[in-house]
């Protein structure tokens, strides 16, 4: 069983609301887990996966902290994407270690672009010592139609009902045509031009020394991206097979783990790694 408690606290000049999942132990816990929301979402998460998670973790001995940005959910203020909510998590994790004082370390756990926000924050403050990352969000127009080639079209071509419509005329030829070859173009750019965001979370990761679990979709093709990362750079190969570094895949899940077996599968695996080290 856990317990909740309602959090405000302050970011510059905004209130921010959050709650606080906490553990029915008689001695306080020494680790937990604050989560980091992404894209134009609020802590409850898609299909609630941030609450139950957060009571998942809770029940299983470690507090759990889920909040909205500043301009999500009950927060004040203007909405900002995840390039600009550092000072977000700045006010989060401080909240979480005044709120648990018996507690000394923390763990970052993100989805999508709250994963890559999560690693750019996790060397701002030595109490963190663990990233949670799921399906870290690396897009780039390379990156993308890379992988829309490889795992959309390549899959279409053994689709018979591909074939059945090319043969039938009930399929635009010349546009799927002009469609792949901007694709193909765009594939070939130059990567200096368009691997920023990659290269910046690879410096995040190499300066964190932290624990990193990263948890990817099967069916997912931000997932896919990331995971092309490694098979295409021999530095985030690298990177991804140091013993600090673990990563799983879900078959079949989808990018925000829409099913329940999917969702209790990241639980648990999160659960575990947290008590593993």
């Amino acid at each position: 069983m856990s317990q909740a408690r309602v959090l405000h606290f302050r970011c510059r000049d905004c209130w921010l609301f959050g709650i606080l999942e906490l553990p029915d132990l008689r001695a306080p816990a020494r680790r937990g887990v604050l989560i980091v929301t992404g894209g134009p979402q609020y802590r409850v998460g898609s299909h609630r996966q941030f609450v139950l998670l957060s009571r998942h973790l809770a029940a299983n001995g470690n507090p759990a902290l889920r909040f909205d940005y500043r301009g999500m959910g009950d927060s004040e203020g203007e909405m900002r994407d995840f390039e600009s909510v550092q000072d977000d998590l700045a006010a989060a994790v401080h909240q979480f270690f005044a709120a648990l004082p018996a507690m000394r370390e923390v763990v970052l756990w993100g989805l999508c672009d709250g994963a890559t926000a999560a690693a750019f924050h996790a060397t701002r403050d030595r109490r963190i010592t663990g990233l949670v990352l799921l399906n870290p969000w690396v897009r780039t127009d390379q990156s993308l139609a890379r992988a829309t080639l490889r795992h959309y079209y390549a899959q279409r071509l053994k689709d018979r009902e591909f074939w059945r419509k090319l043969a039938g005329g009930g399929f635009g030829v010349r546009r799927a045509f002009n469609g792949v070859g901007q694709l193909i173009a765009a594939a070939r750019a130059p990567a200096a031009q368009v691997e920023t965001l990659p290269q910046r979370l690879y410096q995040a990761l190499s300066d964190f020394r932290g624990q990193v679990l990263v948890i990817l979709s099967g069916a997912d093709i931000g997932a896919r991206e990331f995971q092309a990362l490694a098979a295409r750079h021999a530095h985030w190969r690298a990177l991804m097979e140091a013993p600090r570094v673990r990563q799983t895949v879900i078959p079949q899940a989808n990018h925000t783990f829409a099913r329940k077996s999917w969702r209790d599968q990241v639980a648990a695996i999160c659960a575990d790694w947290v008590r593993s080290w």
